[in-house]
């Protein structure tokens, strides 16, 4: 399956390799453009497949905005619940920051795009936290490998890739 959404990834033109600023202020020499893998429906099918191979049945929760196509085409995949942890509280309508149905105790794996601090990451599992529910994993496509596995750890959050970045990045060097 890695394989497969290696290529699929390659074949979205979502790996592009040039200078970029990344969202906590670093910088690369590729990028990962979450927003091509995400609205290509080859891509988002390999990873709900993918996804659904390391789920068993738990409720899952994405990141607004960019986790929310993968958790949606996951929760469909699985015909599993999902909720949409917000990145700040609505200031308008209900003001909630978790949206869907979560109930106390009740446990949840976090789906994101990429991991490159972790830091979205711990911030979503937290505020689910606080909610009420128990969340030690956070399932991710790709992780950029700079950090955020060893991050999380401290927060007794496990981190899972599908593709690393040295994986992705491999590929390009055949």
């Amino acid at each position: 399956m890695t394989e497969l959404l290696i290529d699929a990834l390659r074949e979205a033109e979502a790996v592009r390799y040039g200078e970029f600023e990344l969202s906590h202020g670093g910088t690369s020499d590729y990028y990962v453009d979450k927003y091509i893998f995400e609205t290509d429906p080859t891509c988002l099918r390999l990873i709900a497949e993918a996804f659904s191979e390391r789920l068993d049945g738990t409720t899952l929760a994405g990141v607004a905005l960019g986790a929310v196509p993968l958790v949606a085409v996951t929760s469909a995949e699985t015909d599993t619940p999902y909720v949409i942890v917000r990145k700040q509280q609505k200031a308008y309508g209900t003001g909630n920051l978790i949206e869907g149905e979560l109930d106390e105790g009740e446990e949840v794996v976090v789906l994101e795009d990429i991991a490159t601090t972790g830091q979205s990451a711990i911030d979503a599992v937290e505020a689910l936290r606080e909610a009420g529910a128990v969340v030690n994993r956070v399932l991710v496509v790709v992780d950029r490998q700079e950090g955020a596995r060893e991050h999380l750890a401290e927060h007794d959050i496990e981190l899972e890739s599908l593709v690393t970045a040295e994986e992705l990045l491999a590929a390009d060097r055949d």
